[in-house]
């Protein structure tokens, strides 16, 4: 069970990767459009909105493979010197409490999301509705939650040490 779990949050932080990577080159595109467009013409109306909005899709669809590769700044100077066990338990310590952080932040998130719906609010400059990106946001919290779950079960389950 823990290995198709494991397999699971693999394809889900690839997939969330790939629409980050997405994301992040229309960034890209918007930007340099906005750029050229501002030298001859005029700028692209609303580029620092959707930036934000994108960049934070960007952000939040990064975290679970970031979290699979173990691409964070982790200090293990203090842990070093304890036992295998120790270290497995704190290992597994973190990645629970992680766990249920980005869960809840997910949670709440996903409420503001729901409540700018309720409210039918729209973005300043564009007029354009932005709730879509806050539950991406928030979908990205719990995808990291997921993979944190996954690590903690592996992490209890397992001989090795991360």
């Amino acid at each position: 069970m823990i290995h198709f779990l494991d397999i699971l949050s693999g394809h889900l932080a690839k997939t969330l990767t790939t629409l980050a990577g997405v994301f992040l080159v229309a960034m890209v595109a918007l930007a340099c459009a906005n750029m050229i467009l501002r030298a001859v013409w005029v700028p692209v109306q609303g580029t620092f909105e959707l930036m934000g909005f994108m960049g934070a899709v960007v952000a939040a669809f990064s975290l679970a493979f970031a979290q699979r590769q173990r691409s964070h700044v982790a200090v293990g100077i203090l842990l070093g010197r304890f036992s295998r066990t120790v270290r497995r338990l704190a290992d597994a310590g973190t990645s629970l409490v992680s766990c249920a952080f980005f869960a809840f932040a997910g949670a709440e998130t996903w409420k503001w999301a729901a409540f700018l719906v309720d409210t039918g609010e729209l973005s300043e400059t564009l007029t354009i509705v932005y709730y879509p990106f806050v539950f991406a946001a928030a979908f990205g919290c719990f995808a990291l939650a997921f993979v944190l779950m996954v690590d903690t079960l592996k992490t209890l389950t397992s001989e090795t040490v991360a």
